[in-house]
């Protein structure tokens, strides 16, 4: 049984901070005697808005680029459901990228 996820996350900047608190009040990010662990860079995020898209940034048909903050945290398992919940309410993206990577332990 799995014990632990990595989550990446890819969030503009602006809302940075906001998902920084969320994460930390679902405990996202404790491992052993720390809490509040993540990592974050700096990327760049391509897409193009179709049909009945309502981007955050951009235009419909059109290649969009933006500056995003990709973030990366572990959770535990049992935490998964609550911790996307968390995201999805603080996330400005219709549908938020966020990759769920399955670990068989951490250190």
């Amino acid at each position: 049984m799995l014990s632990f996820y990595k989550l990446e996350i890819f969030i503009p900047k602006s809302h940075f901070r906001q998902l920084q608190i969320a994460l930390h009040n679902v405990d996202a990010g404790h491992i052993g005697d720390y809490d509040s662990c993540l990592s974050y860079s700096d990327v760049i995020g391509v897409w193009r808005p179709i049909n009945k898209a309502k981007p955050f940034n951009g235009e419909l048909n059109k290649v969009c680029e933006a500056p995003e903050v990709k973030v990366e945290v572990i959770i535990l398992s049992e935490n998964l459901e609550k911790t996307l919940s968390a995201i999805k309410e603080i996330h400005p993206y219709e549908v938020p990228v966020i990759n769920i990577i399955p670990l068989l332990n951490t250190f």
